[in-house]
């Protein structure tokens, strides 16, 4: 298979998931080498990216797993098309609740209570009907919860690493140990 059928194949998979994909998955379809998938996802990530030639479309990694995206240069653009005349935005509480989930995780519905000093079982209860969060244990009986791979997705983020670091904005909020820098 030359190197240009294989990432015709590799686009032509990408355009049909709906969720990301790892390059193995993609590799045993193709029947090739796992390493040369990942080789020429980079090449297309890397051709995707080109400034000189922008595209509306981006292959981004998230979590070892790889999907095709609108491209972040047009979002402006994709967000009057895809949410004109709706109300698809998150309320200040569920983002406020969301940012404490995502940079304390794992974390119950009473910590989220404690850290905000206000009920968030509705709010909970939205954020995990949008998918953005996920019940990833449990401690003492109480189900704790994380953010889900549609967090990451939707911020833009591979992984939870790359979430700002907290302490310069909120620096009353950060652990003395530090732990909750991120």
């Amino acid at each position: 298979m030359t190197d240009a059928h294989v990432h015709g194949a590799i686009e032509a998979i990408l355009m049909v998931v709906d969720e990301p994909v790892p390059a193995a998955d993609i590799a045993v379809a193709l029947d090739v080498p796992e390493q040369e998938i990942v080789t020429a996802l980079h090449a297309l990530r890397d051709e995707y990216a080109n400034p000189e030639n922008p595209r509306g479309f981006e292959l981004r990694e998230v979590e070892g797993r790889w999907r095709v995206y609108s491209s972040r240069l047009f979002a402006d653009a994709v967000g009057a098309f895809v949410v004109e005349g709706q109300s698809a935005r998150l309320s200040q509480a569920a983002l406020e609740t969301l940012a404490v989930v995502a940079y304390r995780q794992p974390v119950t519905r009473g910590q989220v209570s404690q850290v905000r000093g206000v009920n968030v079982d509705s709010v909970m209860k939205t954020l995990s009907a949008r998918g953005l969060v996920t019940e990833v244990g449990e401690v003492g009986g109480a189900v704790q919860y994380g953010t889900s791979t549609e967090f990451l997705e939707r911020m833009g983020l591979a992984s939870l690493e790359e979430l700002p670091p907290l302490a310069p904005y909120l620096p009353e909020l950060a652990d003395v140990d530090g732990e909750n820098d991120r």
